[in-house]
């Protein structure tokens, strides 16, 4: 084959022409003795002629050191990327392959350029999205088309205790709660397989058990055909929001309550006290066995009535009791002491492991007293009469004096765990609490500007820990 200039004339023609990537043929030199009109073209030359004498004059001189190094290694060379200038001095991005063709007996090198600036582009702008999720403080996760997990950012492995490793490649269903219905995730998929955006709240599991709540928003990744192929969640953890709030409604509810328990205090209070002393009148003035009996009955009943509703007025009314620094861990083992002496807890193990550290605390001993003897015999009826364990511990937190109680027993149920500090709530036999116990305790510690927190789970028993605030020295 005779090389004649144009080089890349063929037998039906510049079919070299036709193709999209810019072609250059280069001698020993590195010359650009011929090229195609995709490099005139996108190099922005005229007529025929040559966008110039050779590749280091358009190639930056950085990358003409690497460029000329892989053409000195000889034979094929693959995806090489250099930046061109233009005649214009903009840059264009290129991705080369090389090759060698000997042709009248002369070696001659074949460049194949393909124009990869948009795609460099889109590189950098999905780098720069990539890093804005990566490092948002919102738990960002990516599924594929079926939902299952192909990326998590690290505020995403913060917020569910789970590693990266243990998200990708499972369904979101491990974090499920179990509070949200069929219907209400049938409902989602159907907004977000349609190609809509859906917004909303859900109540979440951490890998340790625990609740967190966010407010998520999941949109569809579409293909440039419209397909949906993966789903975007976003989420913003509002789980302290919720707490708050629920704190809020407790608190408006417990002020409400007591000053309902007032005026029902009042109002069942006197009709109460006549009918005892009735009952008092009608006991010394019979003989008759069955009536005394019923009588006696009936004053039990009244003396259970009289108890709650001196429950109500402590709660309702201001505490007339005096502040004093007082030893917390005296308290405890006081209260222990007095619930030992009951008949349910001889299977009972007991274990004080009390911090010798702790300030005294400005509170009124007798209530606080009366706060670790209530927890104390729900945690022995939580062992329902079975032998067990119950641990008190008590500690020295920053400004917080905390004391746990932890009993080994049933657990509590979650739908119950949010009632259990609610006024006449009880998981009890009907006769074996009124359902004031935690709720007054609730409000003893409130009153010292401090918090009962629960934790429990089914089977493996619960711990109350009361927090008080340390007195400022």
């Amino acid at each position: 084959m005779q090389i004649m200039h144009p080089l890349l004339e063929l037998t039906y023609g510049r079919v070299l022409d036709l193709l999209p990537e810019m072609i250059f043929v280069l001698d020993s030199e590195n010359r650009i003795v011929d090229c195609n009109q995709s490099v005139k073209r996108l190099m922005a030359c005229n007529g025929s002629e040559l966008p110039t004498k050779t590749l280091r004059e358009i190639i930056p001189a950085d990358e003409w050191v690497r460029f000329q190094a892989s053409l000195e290694n000889g034979g094929r060379q693959r995806n090489l990327q250099v930046s061109f200038l233009k005649r214009d001095g903009s840059a264009m991005d290129v991705k080369m392959d090389v090759d060698t063709l000997a042709m009248n007996g002369r070696p001659y090198r074949i460049v194949i350029a393909r124009d990869i600036t948009e795609q460099k582009k889109k590189e950098l702008e999905y780098l720069q999205f990539a890093n804005v999720i990566h490092y948002t403080i919102n738990p960002i996760q990516i599924t594929d088309a079926n939902g299952v997990m192909v990326y998590v950012n690290p505020a995403f492995e913060r917020v569910t205790g789970y590693s990266r490793d243990e998200l990708i490649g499972r369904n979101p269903k491990i974090l499920n709660s179990g509070r949200h219905t069929k219907e209400f995730w049938r409902t989602v998929w159907h907004e977000i397989l349609s190609g809509k955006v859906w917004v909303g709240e859900i109540e979440n599991t951490r890998k340790d058990g625990a609740p967190f709540h966010t407010e998520l928003v999941i949109s569809p990744i579409e293909s440039d055909q419209g397909e949906v192929v993966g789903f975007l969640g976003a989420h913003r953890d509002i789980t302290e929001q919720k707490f708050l709030q629920r704190e809020l409604i407790r608190s408006q509810k417990m002020e409400s309550i007591g000053t309902l328990a007032a005026g029902i205090a009042h109002e069942v209070g006197n009709p109460l006290t006549s009918i005892s002393s009735l009952v008092q009148v009608i006991l010394r003035t019979t003989q008759d066995e069955f009536t005394r009996e019923k009588l006696e009955l009936i004053k039990n009943q009244i003396t259970r009535i009289a108890k709650i509703i001196r429950d109500l007025v402590d709660f309702s009314r201001p505490s007339t009791h005096v502040v004093r620094p007082t030893d917390v861990n005296r308290l405890v083992r006081e209260a222990l002491s007095i619930v030992q002496y009951g008949k349910k807890v001889h299977d009972i193990d007991f274990t004080l492991d009390l911090a010798d550290n702790l300030p005294r605390l400005d509170v009124v001993p007798d209530q606080l007293s009366q706060v670790f003897i209530n927890i104390l015999m729900n945690a022995v009826d939580a062992l329902e009469r079975k032998p067990g364990s119950i641990q008190i511990h008590s500690l020295l937190k920053g400004s917080e004096v905390r004391v746990a109680v932890r009993d080994s027993g049933k657990g509590i149920q979650p739908d119950d765990r949010e009632k259990v500090f609610e006024p006449f709530y009880t998981t009890k036999e009907v006769g074996r609490g009124s359902g004031l116990g935690l709720w007054v305790s609730y409000g003893i510690v409130k009153s010292f500007g401090g918090e009962i927190f629960l934790e429990s789970a089914i089977g493996k028993g619960s711990t109350f820990t009361v927090v008080l605030p340390a007195r400022e020295s």
